[in-house]
């Protein structure tokens, strides 16, 4: 039995959604996950974004408001704009936290739950860091903080935490050079492992990408900034990263299921054969 793990940042409700969303339903179909992080989602009186496109599929759905909707004043309702984990078995509880911010009005937050896996339960965290290029220093105070939620959620004695996201840095950052253990911040280190450097196909893995109609309007770099982390594996094997790809990565028709592209990982459950 292996783990997999989806993240993607579904752009909210922005560009031809209608179409968008038949898109992301479709690659959830074929990817079939166990586990998906979301971001940039929505919720209101008149809809949960997460569990409206997952509807359906048994899946069980948690959120997190991280800031109201920029546009609800123009809209005439009131929405949140946070991030979803969606769950194949029960969640068994969950916490979530505000992330540091700059007082500018960009609010940032963070939901761990712990799932109850037929193999044993697992901790399971999503964020959405501060997007702008210049914005390093705030996040690398968030990371801590998330970082922190993420291990302190993980099972004593268990399954390997997993943090996924939109974390808006580079490998080479501050930022993701302390999640994977290659640079400390004021005194303290800590270690997850990339998803996609150690079980990518090599290549450069952007998930802001210019292929992508959505994202070359912006005028931004081709990068990766979308992620699976895991913590390390058990030494007889369950944690083990098995693989990794870049996934919703494809047109229809000229619609695109986000302007970001996702992240997907599948991990070992069981003990090797040897251990």
């Amino acid at each position: 039995m292996t783990l997999s793990v989806l993240t993607l940042n579904l752009w909210h409700d922005a560009g031809p959604y209608a179409q968008r969303v038949e898109l992301i339903r479709e690659w959830i179909d074929r990817l079939d996950p166990d586990l998906i992080g979301f971001q940039e989602v929505l919720r209101g009186p008149d809809g949960d974004q997460a569990a409206d496109l997952l509807a359906g599929r048994g899946y069980h759905v948690d959120f997190v408001c991280a800031s109201p909707f920029w546009r609800q004043e123009e809209e005439g309702r009131r929405r949140e704009f946070g991030n979803a984990v969606a769950s194949r078995w029960p969640i068994a509880d969950r916490e979530s936290i505000r992330l540091p911010d700059r007082g500018d009005g960009e609010m940032r937050a963070a939901i761990a739950v712990t799932v109850d896996a037929p193999f044993g339960p697992v901790g399971f965290t999503c964020t959405h860091l501060n997007w702008k290029f210049h914005h390093g220093a705030t996040r690398e105070e968030q990371v801590v903080a998330v970082s922190d939620l993420a291990l302190r959620r993980r099972p004593r004695d268990g399954f390997a935490p997993i943090l996924v996201g939109d974390f808006n840095a580079e490998p080479e950052s501050a930022e993701i050079r302390y999640l994977t253990g290659l640079q400390s911040r004021g005194g303290r280190s800590v270690c997850f492992l990339d998803a996609w450097r150690v079980a990518g196909d090599g290549g450069p893995g952007h998930t802001w990408s210019n292929r992508n109609a959505y994202a070359r309007v912006e005028r931004e770099p081709d990068r990766r900034i979308d992620y699976v982390f895991v913590g390390l594996p058990q030494r007889s094997g369950p944690g083990q990263l098995l693989s990794c790809r870049v996934v919703c990565n494809d047109e229809k028709e000229g619609v695109w299921p986000t302007d970001h592209l996702g992240v997907y990982a599948e991990l070992r459950t069981d003990p090797l054969p040897d251990a």
